[in-house]
């Protein structure tokens, strides 16, 4: 009988709490909604099954869990605790993006930058809520839609908050299907929406090399607390654009970030136990990044109308909703939203320049919000 008692405390339906079946419940929500629904089903499903393994509650001091020392969950939680996964990515995303489009039209580059205006209003509600400085910045990030940089970012203010953001950023970039959409309607006439642009212009080998290094050294010399992540996705471009290192381009593009992306959607997901993530911080985490990807969304467009008033060759403000960093899953919405209106109008081209200029003004954003707050 002791022996019966004993394997009951430490099994997994004599600890279970209510906490840890919503956490399951949530696991598997965010599983179905990746395979039934295609949302970002490479981040969903390891993050998804994460949740699940991370909230099956065991007797502490076994050595299994995420936050127990030595474990092997622990180990490979220090990429994402210490920052090391999220440069990974921006690797191999260098590798996967081709700059042409914004190149070809540096205008566009502005509309990026604008979306970033969610970072900002959404550190000024954080603290309103009572957040510290450190842990609003961290939060704010949520409204760049850029996963890595804010586990980034948060790795480094706000390592206790680090589950919830993580799962919030990961959690919207997923759902741009759903958010952006309406938003963009609200924002728009039906005549705005059916503006055809000028197709982009060719962009030379030359300048598509000298791109990510003339990039690499302005971005850092403006933001050193964006080195990390600026520093490995222009690198990685410049793999892909050098022409010389195809095989190192080909395999950061694709075995190297599938790898990365599964050790970091998979510990993020564990890391998610129910006595540390069920908190009202967490609640207020998710509103706070739900607003602040709204703001980010129209920010882009009201900048891109703007821009329309003072341009003679019109945008198209669907393609501003681009400007934050879920690529490519933003300038698909815009193509998708202007197809609906004239299935002739091809505007993804266009929307991946601000797209792309996103990814570098987020990370820009995190290296000044670290310079501001002393933490390089």
């Amino acid at each position: 009988m002791e022996i019966l008692l004993s394997f009951f405390q430490v099994n997994a339906f004599g600890t279970m709490t209510w906490g840890n079946v919503i956490m399951l419940l949530v696991g598997g929500a965010f599983i179905y909604l990746a395979i039934t629904k295609d949302y970002e089903p490479l981040l969903l499903v390891p993050i998804g099954f994460g949740i699940l393994v991370g909230n099956i509650p065991f007797a502490q001091g076994m050595r299994l869990g995420v936050y127990e020392e030595g474990s092997v969950l622990s180990i490979l939680y220090k990429g994402v605790s210490q920052g090391w996964y999220p440069p990974l990515i921006f690797l191999g995303l260098g590798a996967m993006t081709d700059f042409s489009s914004m190149l070809s039209n540096p205008k566009l580059i502005l509309l990026g930058a604008a979306a970033q205006i969610g970072i900002f209003v959404t550190l000024i509600g954080s603290l309103y809520l009572g957040f510290t400085m450190d842990e609003a910045a961290a939060i704010g990030i949520i409204g760049g839609a850029d996963g890595p940089t804010a586990i980034f970012l948060s790795s480094m203010l706000a390592p206790h908050l680090l589950g919830a953001i993580a799962v919030a950023a990961y959690s919207y970039m997923a759902l741009v299907p759903v958010i952006q959409p309406p938003i963009i309607k609200l924002l728009t006439s039906r005549r705005e929406r059916l503006i055809r642009m000028a197709p982009s212009k060719p962009v030379s080998k030359r300048v598509r090399i000298l791109f990510p290094i003339i990039a690499f050294i302005a971005t850092a010399l403006v933001a050193p607390g964006s080195i990390p992540l600026l520093g490995t996705l222009f690198f990685g471009n410049l793999l892909k654009e050098s022409g010389v290192t195809d095989r190192l381009a080909n395999t950061a593009r694709t075995a190297f970030i599938d790898i990365v992306t599964i050790l970091l959607g998979f510990t993020v997901g564990t890391s998610t136990d129910a006595s540390r993530f069920l908190k009202v911080d967490s609640v207020k985490i998710f509103a706070l990044g739900a607003f602040s990807f709204a703001i980010a969304t129209a920010g882009g467009v009201l900048f891109a109308k703007v821009m329309n008033l003072l341009c003679k060759e019109k945008i198209n403000p669907i393609i501003g909703a681009a400007g934050v960093s879920a690529v490519p899953d933003s300038a698909r919405v815009c193509q998708m939203v202007g197809a609906r209106e004239d299935p002739q109008n091809f505007l993804i081209m266009h929307a991946m320049a601000p797209n792309v200029a996103g990814v570098i003004g987020s990370a820009v954003a995190a290296g000044v919000l670290l310079a501001a707050l002393g933490h390089l």
